[in-house]
């Protein structure tokens, strides 16, 4: 079987970070691995608190997996700072996977900071080049770029500006936009478009999270990155339609909506 890997946070509430991570890889077939960067406190409508792990815990976590485990592909997500950020591009450097899948996940549904301001300059310098593809959202690449990012005219050109900074593609997810949700990838050479009717939901906690980890799950068994994409939209598209309305704010995707139903029962 082939394994994907995770770096990222926890969400207590399940419906995404390290959580979500593992639900779609199991759901698409690869053997999930994980390394935990932080603890948040939180549920469907909010962020309490974040509190980071060491630097020394977390690179322990990734030599232990690499020391022993072949790992066919890579998703990292919520990071919060420098330091940790320094530390996971230290060790990726030491064992040279490949895919990397960076969803540079930076400020939650409910507005709390996910990345202190301090760690974009490591996320842009160290991180982004290393990565075989990001994953931001119209927001994400507003606050990586510094500019608006609003139609698809301006995710086009902030794509080719994103790979200018380092890595090898960029996905910019147009989830915000006005009228059809259309997301740019930019493999450097092409753009792709994908495209998919809105669903009128309040369930779609951790949609990003989801999505860059199916693209993982799907380059790790052998596809191509467009077609990798291609897959995962499908995949994030059934999960979101079928969301469970679990707490009171947003809910998360159904990572299994292939095999039960809402309620649970198999199809």
């Amino acid at each position: 079987m082939k394994t994907a890997l995770t770096i990222a946070g926890s969400d207590s509430s399940g419906g995404a970070g390290i959580q979500a991570d593992l639900k779609t890889f199991s759901a698409l077939g690869v053997y999930g691995m994980s390394v935990l960067t932080a603890v948040t406190a939180q549920n469907t409508q909010e962020v309490r608190d974040v509190e980071e792990l060491s630097p020394k815990i977390i690179s322990g976590q990734i030599d232990a997996i690499f020391q022993d485990i072949d790992v066919d592909s890579v998703k990292i997500g919520m990071l919060f700072n420098e330091q940790v950020i320094r530390v996971i591009v230290d060790c990726l450097n030491m064992y040279q996977p490949y895919p990397i899948i960076v969803d540079p996940v930076m400020v939650s549904k409910s507005g709390y900071d996910l990345l202190q301001p301090a760690a974009k300059t490591a996320l842009l310098t160290e991180l982004v080049p290393m990565a075989t593809l990001i994953t931001p959202n119209l927001r994400e690449a507003e606050a990586l770029l510094g500019y608006s990012v609003t139609t698809l005219n301006e995710m086009e050109s902030a794509a080719k500006a994103l790979v200018r900074l380092g890595s090898k593609a960029v996905l910019i997810k147009g989830g915000h936009l006005k009228g059809e949700a259309v997301d740019v990838l930019f493999d450097g050479t092409d753009m792709h478009y994908f495209s998919r009717e809105r669903i009128e939901t309040k369930n779609t906690h951790g949609t990003g999270c989801t999505l860059s980890s199916a693209i993982a799950a799907f380059m790790a068994k052998g596809d191509a990155l467009a077609v990798a994409v291609e897959k995962a939209k499908h995949y994030i598209h059934g999960a979101i339609s079928e969301g469970l309305s679990v707490g009171h704010g947003h809910g998360p995707t159904h990572h299994f909506h292939e095999w039960y139903t809402q309620e649970g029962i198999r199809k």
